[in-house]
């Protein structure tokens, strides 16, 4: 789960060896993709050009408050004309979620990190894909060609974990 049932984000799952991991990814990329909810809430995150997914716009529109930021409305424009229309041509796109979003990318992601938190449970909570908890985030991904790496301890305390999940390119890998 993302969230609680709420769509709060608990502070069961705030760990800060995680924040500083997904903060480094974040720095790495040259974009970040959202939906109209989710927001990676840091003091450079207006820095960051962006793609925000949302139903109240007929296709892309720029915000009014953000230059770099562009409203897409993924029913009236393909991905490819908002990337387009974002202007930063063959470049790193980091996507941060919510549930709808990560779902919509599973056949493109080239890496996605899974972090897992032992013993946080969220009944009714926000899952990271459609489908959970129906299937695991692992068998989701697993279908849509990815293959999981070796896990990362990230809190060895709390056995918090980060594995990359990468794109299959090679037939029989």
């Amino acid at each position: 789960m993302l969230a609680d049932a709420s769509g709060a984000f608990p502070p069961a799952l705030k760990v800060e060896a995680d924040q500083r991991f997904f903060e480094r990814g974040l720095d790495a990329a040259d974009a970040v993709l959202h939906g109209r909810n989710s927001h990676e809430r840091q003091m450079r995150s207006a820095l960051r050009p962006r793609l925000v997914l949302t139903r109240r716009i007929p296709a892309i529109s720029r915000s009014a408050r953000n230059s770099l930021a562009l409203f897409w409305n993924p029913s009236g424009a393909s991905f490819e004309d908002a990337w387009d229309a974002l202007g930063l041509g063959a470049a790193t796109l980091a996507v941060i979620g919510g549930t709808e979003v990560f779902g919509m990318f599973l056949d493109r992601y080239d890496r996605f990190y899974l972090s897992r938190v032992p013993g946080v449970r969220l009944p009714g909570g926000r899952p990271v894909f459609p489908d959970v908890p129906r299937r695991t985030p692992e068998a989701i991904m697993a279908e849509h060609g990815l293959a999981g790496g070796d896990p990362q301890m990230l809190d060895a305390r709390r056995g918090v974990t980060v594995t990359p999940w990468d794109r299959k390119t090679a037939p029989g890998i």
